[in-house]
Order: structure tokens, then C-alpha cells, then sequence
């Protein structure tokens, strides 16, 4: 057999990616006829096109080469480059797109333009052509429109003729008209403002107005600028936008105004039609996030509203998208964390509960799929274990629950509507993503990417060195299990005490201990190669384990979430092949605060640390995710004081690298700049590397290598000399 070859720093932000290819984007088209996916072209892994793997013909064929529409640099919007910010897309080309519901054709933009591409045709027909960009759009229940933004406006246009409409006329500066609002977009999960009826007779869309929303200067630094923009920014404690729910009727263009109250000073995080045209549903929240409504609005009754399910917490709720209205009005399906773990019900259409379809101290990830004509419902979850999601199937009637998914494996599922079949995205962390469609037995009807590690697979001459991690779990000061793995050498070295990382993130709405496969593990899996162990611990506050474990971190962050670190350096420090005087930890964004916390504050544990685009001062971040977890900064002061970093700086003991991306617009720059100025007023020994032009994400090949490169090198300087 071939001796493994080591990872290369440098290889493991190149191309081709050592995880292989995955296909992007995975979608079914409603007729379940076909698959399509974005995959990236075999030059520039990046720049993505839109295939298909048409099922009857087993056949997998190019639809839309993007290099054959726009070729050179796209432009685009500071708009669209801040919402792609907001999703997370950091690739060129075909980057998302949208079935029509009849599935004859496609939807996306390019370049700030939009494409139709019809089957029959195989053929995109350039929709818009405009100076302005065209960002948002979406193709009507029935086929014959597309709706979209520009300039802050809402448009459809007739996709037979061409003839464009416009629906709103005062967007423009404070003015947002179908567009998502800021905190919507990062923290609700929401990246839109309007949403079609089923008949396309009209459309629910937001206005915003965010003159009152704090007007800041926000600076972003390159390598040979420095750009200024103004932005209202939301600071938590200061004023949100102020939003409006409308309703216009495309057949008289006028508009109705739904009233969600007197109190303004609230959110809506979602809007859903149900299978009529006549009722739609919309969710209110309040300013403290204790309390959501789904309410339905009877657009034919005078606007007549009906709360149909009330939620309340003593500290916060987690938002969801798990609302699905069942035909004929017949009822809906809500998720809901009430008895402290996320799970699915069954109401009527007036509101009333006909039963819990999911119990148990587990969580139910999301909906995949209902099956009204036999009574089924299909959803992805983790009833066997924490550390892995399933799809499960379970009965309208009967509440029968059966697992669908192999086990030792962590599954993301797509299914079509007529949930007669769905797509597998499977991995673990020894075993790379593959694709598959599957029949509802688990039986494999076609790959879609098998993904194998055969010869060609840029991953093969380095998998056989790769280790799968130690499992296992720990207890919390309350009593709580704590899920951790461990990376380490096949074999330790008899004698030899090893330095470790702790590589952490530690926040909400995120877990890191998981048996799937991840391409940031390849970097752990290196520091392993170099001599070092790699510790992870999901600490109490992080996600997927329920209210219960969520909850201990509200109204005073970074104390319960340290402890838990602290517990795991104290199992550490009883494995006899551990140096204790040599554990360091190292986090990004969430990850990088702890780091600075641990660092401040247990510094007794570690004796290095590495922080990544830290939040710093909680007072500078904004109101959905901050006042969520800290409350309102007026009725919580000393929270948000004690949830600073700042007054724990002389705590500070070993070595500390903080990095931060110049032009982050997520974390501001500002986070670090005003921890370099404390630390260096107190005279305190610390190191940073900036990043000109990066955002939060840090995302780019060289700056990748060079950030790596630099972290593994001040480890080394303090752990391996």
C-alpha cells in the first residue's frame, strides 16, 4: 500500500477541493422529473452553471453555461453584494435560481440582469437589460410573471410579452419596498419583502422606513482605499426600522395595509400564504422576542384577523419555518419548542390543537415534505442522536415515527412535494459528501454524485492518514451532557505529552460536534500532522440540544459557555498523553470571542489563544440577535457590561493572536480596533494580523492560506519551541 501523503497547508484552500465535488443547490422539479444542481466549472471551482440530472433519461447534461451569457467580471449592486454577504454566496455565475411550479422552466439573474430558461426551448431568454439591477426575483404561482426589485422597488413583468409593471413608487433612499430589512436578513433568516398569492392575483410585500434606524459612517479599508458608507445600522438599544405589511391586488393595483397593532416597535419575521388567495398568514414578534403570534388576515372579510397560535418563553424563542398551511384549509402543521425541545404539531384551521406529532427529549430539524393523500409527514431530525440528522416519517393519525436514513450518518435531505422520493446528502467525518437519490426504502435510485475515493479523487492520497475522532460527552455544572471530539494520532508516541487546541465557536444557533463531514476539519485534521491534539466541546447555549440547554447563557454571555470550556480542559488535563501547561484555543467570529474570554478569564487553562473577527462590546452589535440573548441594554446594563471583554483584559496571561477582515460589515472592524487600543493602553503583549478587503467570512484562497498559515505559526512559536 502507498504511504499516505501528508496535508499541505497551501492544498487545503485550493482547487481542486480535497472534499471532492459536491453538487450545489440541489433542487427537484415539481414534477419530480428532474434534478438540478450548480456545480462549479473544472477550471474555477467558483464560477457555477446550472445542469440537471434528468431522471428518466439518467442523464446528467449542462443547461446553462453563465460564461456563455456574461463573460469577464459581473458587477453587481452594493445592494446585492451586501445580500449575498447576508446568504453567504460567495461564488460567481449561476449562484441561485427558482423553478416554475408547472416545471417548463427556470429563473436566475446574472450579472444584474434576469434569465428565463424554458426546457422546451432549451434556450435563456434574457428577461431585463437594464442600467439598474434587477436583484430578488421569483416567478409567479402560474408561470406567466416574474415579480423583482429595483431600486428599492417592487416590478413584475409578463414573461410572454415582456411588458414590465411597476407595483410601488416611493422606494428610494429610507424607503425599501419587498425587500428584507437588515436584521432580517442576518438574523431571521428572511432574505426577502414580498410573496405571491396562489392564483397570482396579488402580492403580500413589506415597506420599510429607516429614518429612524441610527445613520453611521461605516468604513471598509483595502489595500489601496478606504471606502465610506453611510448605513442605518440597527445598534442594539436604538430604534428598528418602522414596517408595514401591504397587500396589492394586481388586477386594480391598489393596495390594502394590514394593521398589525398600535406598538410599531416590533418585527415580522415571516409572511406565508395558505392554499387560498383569501387568507394569509403572517407572524408578529415582539421587541423582546418573548412572545409570537401567527396570525391570519381574511383579505375577503375586511381584513378580519384570527390569532391561531400564541408562543411565550421567559427568555427568548427561536424563529422557524416550519408553517405549512394543508389544502382546502383543512388545517396547518407549526413547530413549536413549548414542552423545551423543537417538535411538530397539528392544528385546525381556527387554531385548535388536534395532536403532538412529535415528542421527546430530541429535536426535529425541519419539514421535509406532507403527503396529504396518506396521511404522512416527512421531516429531517435527531431523535437517534444529537450528533446526526435523519429522515424520519411520521403519521398524521397515529403520530408512528420510523427512520428513513442509514445510521452512522449525517444526512440533508431534499424531497419533491409529491414526497415520493428524496435527495441525500450524506457524509461522516471520515467519509467526504455523497449525493444520492433515494427511493423511500433507502434504496439508491440513481447517483447524483457518488463522490468515490478511487484514484482520481484529489482527496485519496491523504485519507488514509486522516483520523476519525474520539467521541464522547462530559457533564455540565447543572448537570447537563456535553457532547465533545477529540483529534489525535493513530498512535501516541509512548511517553510523549502533546500540546492541544481547543478549536471553539461555543454560540447560538451553531454545533460543531457532529458525525458528518466538514472541509474546516481538514485544517484540524493538519494541526494533528503537525504534533498537535484538537479538542471540541458544543458548551451549554449552542444548538440542536433544546431550550433547556440553550437557556443558561441569557442576560450574561460567555460565563456558562467558559465553564463548559473549562470543564473540558479539566478531562484534558486527566489524559495522560496531554501537556496541560501547552492547550491553547482558537475561534472565529462567536469563536473568536470566546477565545478573547478565555483568554481574559481562564487563563489558568490556556496558555494561547487565537481570536477571529470577535464580537468585543455587545453594545456595538445589533437588536435581533443581541437584545435576543442580553435583553434591552436599558434594562440589562451590567449584562452587557459583564458580557464585554473588556473588563476582564488584565486577566490576560499567555500568548493572544486576534485577526479581523478590514471591510467585515458583520463584526465591524471596530470590535478589534477598540480592544488593540485597550490592551496597548495597559501596556499588554499581544499580536494581530488585518485582512485588507475582507469581509466576515474571510473568503478567498490566498487569504485562507495566509490566515492558516499564520495561526499554525504562533501556535508553533508557543507550543513547539
Amino acid at each position: 500500500m502507498a504511504q499516505a501523503t501528508q496535508l499541505e497547508l497551501a492544498r487545503l484552500f485550493a482547487d481542486p477541493a480535497l472534499s471532492g465535488t459536491t453538487p450545489r443547490s440541489l433542487s427537484m422539479a415539481p414534477d419530480g422529473s428532474r434534478v438540478t444542481y450548480l456545480k462549479g466549472k473544472a477550471e474555477d471551482a467558483d464560477r457555477l452553471d446550472l445542469w440537471e440530472y434528468h431522471i428518466k433519461d439518467a442523464a446528467h447534461r449542462l443547461l446553462v453555461d453563465a460564461d456563455g451569457l456574461v463573460s469577464g467580471a459581473e458587477v453587481l449592486s452594493d445592494e446585492e453584494k451586501a445580500r449575498r454577504e447576508r446568504m453567504r454566496l460567495f461564488a460567481s455565475g449561476i449562484i441561485s435560481y427558482s423553478w416554475s411550479k408547472n416545471s417548463d422552466a427556470l429563473l436566475f439573474p446574472l450579472n444584474g440582469d434576469l434569465y428565463y430558461y424554458q426546457l422546451s426551448t432549451a434556450k435563456a431568454k434574457k428577461l431585463t437589460d437594464t442600467d439598474e439591477f434587477e436583484t430578488d426575483a421569483s416567478i409567479s404561482p402560474t408561470g406567466k410573471k416574474v415579480a423583482f426589485i429595483r431600486q428599492q422597488n417592487l416590478y413584475i413583468l409578463d414573461i410572454a410579452t415582456g411588458k414590465e409593471t411597476q407595483l410601488t413608487h416611493d422606494g428610494g433612499g429610507v424607503i425599501k419596498n419587498g425587500m428584507a430589512e437588515f436584521v432580517a436578513q442576518e438574523e431571521m433568516d428572511r432574505m426577502t419583502g414580498y410573496w405571491w398569492s396562489p392564483d397570482d392575483s396579488k402580492i403580500a410585500f413589506t415597506r420599510i422606513d429607516e429614518s429612524a434606524v441610527a445613520e453611521v459612517v461605516r468604513n471598509e479599508i483595502y489595500a489601496d482605499e478606504i471606502k465610506l458608507f453611510n448605513q442605518r445600522y440597527p445598534y442594539t438599544g436604538t430604534a428598528n426600522v418602522s414596517i408595514k405589511l401591504g397587500v396589492i391586488d394586481l388586477n386594480t393595483a391598489k393596495t390594502t395595509w394590514i394593521s398589525h397593532g398600535e406598538n410599531d416597535d416590533i418585527y415580522l419575521p415571516r409572511v406565508k400564504w395558505t392554499d387560498s388567495s383569501r387568507y394569509l398568514s403572517y407572524q408578529w414578534q415582539n421587541r423582546q422576542q418573548q412572545q409570537l403570534e401567527l396570525r391570519l388576515v381574511d383579505l375577503a372579510n375586511n381584513n378580519q384577523q384570527q390569532t391561531l397560535v400564541t408562543e411565550h418563553s421567559d427568555t427568548w424563542l427561536n424563529l422557524h419555518h416550519d408553517l405549512y398551511f394543508l389544502n382546502k384549509n383543512s388545517g396547518f402543521i407549526w413547530a413549536s419548542e413549548r414542552d423545551g425541545f423543537k417538535h411538530l404539531y397539528h392544528y385546525d384551521f381556527s387554531g385548535k390543537l388536534i395532536r403532538q406529532l412529535t415528542q421527546g427529549d430530541w429535536v426535529v430539524d425541519e419539514v421535509a415534505a406532507i403527503d396529504e393523500a396518506k396521511g404522512l409527514l416527512y421531516f429531517s431530525g435527531r431523535k437517534d442522536t444529537p450528533l446526526e440528522r435523519h429522515l424520519y416519517q411520521v403519521s398524521l393519525k397515529s403520530a408512528d415515527i420510523k427512520r428513513l436514513t442509514e445510521a452512522n450518518y449525517d444526512h440533508a435531505v431534499v424531497m419533491p412535494k409529491q414526497a415520493n422520493s428524496f435527495i441525500d446528502s450524506y457524509s461522516n467525518v471520515t467519509t467526504p459528501n455523497k449525493v444520492a437519490l433515494r427511493a423511500l426504502d433507502g434504496k439508491v435510485l440513481t447517483w447524483l454524485e457518488q463522490n468515490k475515493l478511487n484514484a482520481q479523487h484529489p482527496l485519496t492520497p491523504y485519507h488514509s492518514d486522516l483520523v476519525a475522532p474520539k467521541f464522547g460527552t462530559l457533564k455540565a455544572e447543572d448537570g447537563q451532557i456535553l457532547h465533545y471530539r477529540l483529534f489525535a494520532p493513530k498512535q501516541f508516541k509512548k511517553g510523549k505529552q502533546y500540546p492541544v487546541i481547543v478549536s471553539v465557536y461555543g454560540g447560538p444557533h451553531a454545533q460543531r460536534v457532529t458525525n458528518s463531514w466538514s472541509a474546516r476539519d481538514l485544517y484540524l485534521h493538519y494541526l494533528v500532522q503537525q504534533g498537535y491534539l484538537v479538542f471540541q466541546l458544543d458548551n451549554r447555549g449552542s444548538y440542536n440540544r433544546g431550550k433547556a440547554f440553550e437557556d443558561p447563557i441569557y442576560k450574561n454571555l460567555a460565563t456558562v459557555e467558559i465553564a463548559d470550556q473549562i470543564r473540558g480542559v479539566e478531562y484534558l488535563r486527566t489524559l495522560p498523553y496531554v501537556d496541560t501547561k501547552r492547550i491553547g484555543i482558537y475561534g472565529h467570529s462567536y469563536g473568536g470571542y470566546m477565545a478573547i474570554m478565555a483568554m481574559f478569564k481562564a487563563g489558568d487553562y490556556f496558555a494561547a489563544g487565537v481570536s477571529g473577527a470577535p464580537v468585543t462590546d455587545w453594545a456595538l452589535y445589533d437588536t435581533h440577535y443581541t437584545e435576543r440573548y442580553l435583553g434591552h441594554p436599558e434594562q440589562n446594563a451590567q449584562g452587557y457590561k459583564q458580557s464585554a471583554v473588556f473588563p476582564y483584559a488584565d486577566g490576560l496571561k499567555g500568548g493572544l493572536l486576534i485577526y479581523h477582515g478590514m471591510a467585515d460589515d458583520n463584526v465591524l472592524f471596530t470590535h478589534s480596533t477598540k480592544l488593540y487600543k485597550q490592551l496597548q493602553d495597559k501596556g499588554l503583549s499581544f499580536e494581530m494580523m488585518n485582512y485588507p478587503g475582507s469581509k466576515h467570512s474571510m473568503f478567498g484562497q490566498p487569504v485562507q492560506t495566509h490566515l492558516h498559515q499564520t495561526i499554525t505559526e504562533f501556535f508553533n512559536k508557543h507550543f513547539m519551541q
